[in-house]
């Protein structure tokens, strides 16, 4: 069993492993967040491009003629 000394007084870290620590971790973190946003990207663009392929092409708006205004 550990004793409380060792549970709440936890070995003393250099400052060099603390930035060890935390690089890694951020960079841990900040994969995970790109492999995420990747997948997302991948399925927005899927359902993108489903969706363009099932509505029927759009039709060219119709042109407006221009109105010879009455001179009185």
């Amino acid at each position: 069993m550990t004793s409380k000394d060792e549970l709440f007084n936890p070995a003393k870290l250099s400052p060099r492993d603390k930035a060890a620590a935390t690089d890694t971790t951020a960079k841990a973190i900040i994969t995970a967040e790109a492999a995420a946003r990747e997948k997302k990207t991948e399925r927005l663009k899927a359902l993108r491009l489903q969706q363009e392929a099932e509505a029927p092409p759009a039709a060219a708006p119709a042109k407006k003629r221009r109105t010879v205004s009455k001179s009185a």
